[in-house]
This record gives C-alpha cells, structure tokens and sequence, in this order.
C-alpha cells in the first residue's frame, strides 16, 4: 500500500503575511479559500514538489512558528540560495556536512526550513 505525504500544515500568525513570503519564496499559490470567520484555507507548493503545505486559520492548534526543520531536497544548494536571495529570502550560507549541503532559512513567524543538496554517494541508492 503506498502512503504519500501530500499536505503538511505550517502554523502561522499572519496568514497574508504568510502567503506573500511563501510566494516571494517561489512557492506556487495553489488554492485560498475563505470558509468561514474562523477557517481559512490556503495551499501552496514548493517548486517541483509533489507534496504542499497549508496556512490559514483554524486549520491547525500548533503555536505560530513552532516547525522546526522541514526540509526540502535541491539539486545545488549554491543555486537555491542565490535564489532566495533574488527573491528577497533572509537565507544562511550553505553549511557544509558529510550527509548533505545545507541552507537554511525562516518565514515571518519563525517556522524554520532546511534546504538539502544531497551528497554524492547518494545519489545511486536505491529504497527497498
């Protein structure tokens, strides 16, 4: 049976603020959708991403920028950074470790992300 994380919930303050760093960001804004006073729903999608993260209200009782560390994979961590710095993103330098080159960064409420190049060594590994 496959099982395909295809939505995980980003808890934010501000969910305007939000949207706009997630899209400066690069993220596709898929879907918004207002349902009620108390419930907001908004999707976006990293690029090339088969999986998406909501924002809104009423979607979720984790506090505001209580995420530690979701992480993507990039093909090259240089590039991903020069990108999010284009785009306007506050972004760390790339962190060189044995696993895998890092970036990392925050959006307004403090929900931290990762950016993962993966090493060499990985990239003839197979799952089973």
């Amino acid at each position: 049976m496959d099982m395909r994380l295809e939505l995980v919930a980003v808890p934010v303050a501000d969910v305007d603020r939000a949207k706009e760093f997630y899209v400066r960001a690069g993220f596709n804004a898929d879907h918004d959708h207002t349902v009620s006073d108390t419930v907001r729903f908004v999707q976006l999608t990293p690029p090339g991403s088969a999986c998406s993260i909501a924002i809104g209200l009423g979607l979720t009782g984790m506090e505001p920028g209580s995420l530690d560390n979701l992480q993507m994979v990039v093909a090259d961590a240089d590039a991903a950074r020069a990108d999010l710095v284009a785009r306007g993103i506050d972004v760390s330098e790339v962190d060189d470790q044995p696993w895998g080159r890092f970036v990392f960064f925050s959006d307004p409420d403090g929900n931290r992300w990762a950016l993962q190049q993966l090493p060499d060594w990985s990239a003839g590994a197979q799952t089973g």
